[in-house]
């Protein structure tokens, strides 16, 4: 049984959520929490093996409690679930150790997959998510850490194969070809000197260019 939290403020969305994921054999809902402030007590008590937070919510906004989870209950795997198409925030979710990201308006059945996947150890970050969400403020996005010879583009395609995408999976999350993601990932095996795409990702995440 997978035991799951559900942060959202507005009730009504709150309550059609629960009632979706309850038709779920495998699921249990153990907890409702209306604001951020109430997310981490309650992931602390119950333990749940996914915690599903809307972006915005009073209190404390879904990313930074993402964190704090992350932190002090790391067994428990987030997934983010947002109506809006904000400049860099995939960027954030994976800074934050999110394992999912998706947006609210998502099929039922996309969320239950998604719970399970995460669950699993995937990473699941929703196709539709526009490229803008990719970039940071300034623009495209940068290299993670001092001295990575990655391009920005290449480190995120290396994260998400270390996830335990395919190269099919990850051109979909990044609208990319499949062709150009592998001539990504063939390029991270070249620059860190790598026996293998494996070998690059041992290499990229001892250095911490990936987690």
């Amino acid at each position: 049984m997978i035991r799951i939290l559900l942060a959202e403020d507005m009730h009504m969305v709150r309550g059609a959520l629960v009632a979706l994921l309850r038709l779920e054999a495998d699921f249990e809902v153990v907890a409702e929490v209306a604001d951020g402030r109430g997310i981490i007590p309650a992931v602390l008590t119950l333990r749940p093996d996914v915690a599903i937070l809307d972006i915005h919510l009073p209190g404390s906004n879904g990313l930074d409690a993402a964190r704090r989870v992350n932190e002090l209950a790391p067994e428990c795997k987030v997934v983010i679930l947002t109506a809006l198409e904000e400049r860099g925030t995939v960027r954030k979710a994976l800074d934050a150790q999110v394992r999912g990201f998706l947006p609210k308006d998502a099929p039922p059945a996309e969320l239950a997959a998604a719970i399970r996947a995460v669950v699993s150890g995937r990473r699941v970050i929703d196709s539709r998510i526009p490229p803008a969400a990719w970039e940071n403020d300034d623009g495209p996005l940068a290299s993670p850490a001092c001295g990575n010879p990655l391009t920005a583009r290449e480190t995120d395609a290396l994260q998400l194969a270390a996830d335990g995408n395919s190269a099919q999976e990850i051109a979909r999350v990044m609208h990319l070809s499949t062709g150009t993601v592998r001539n990504y990932l063939t390029s991270t095996v070249t620059k860190l000197t790598a026996r293998n795409r494996l070998d690059a990702v041992r290499i990229a995440k001892e250095r911490g260019w990936i987690r």
